[in-house]
């Protein structure tokens, strides 16, 4: 049992006194940049998908 205290007393120390943390503007910005790249992946994929389902639909009604 000391075991798991000591582990959770470590734990605590490090993510408190050790960790670096992000700034809030630091954090905001990554956040925008991923919501942003994940709209553009999102668009791109449709837009491949778009294309496919009409290359199909023009091969299959040969």
């Amino acid at each position: 049992m000391r075991k798991i205290i000591n582990y959770f007393k470590e734990s605590f120390v490090e993510l408190t006194k050790k960790t670096a943390w992000p700034s809030w503007e630091k954090l905001q910005s990554s956040a925008l940049l991923v919501l942003v790249t994940t709209v553009i992946l999102a668009a791109l994929l449709w837009v491949v998908d778009f294309c496919f389902q009409h290359l199909m639909t023009a091969i299959y009604s040969l």
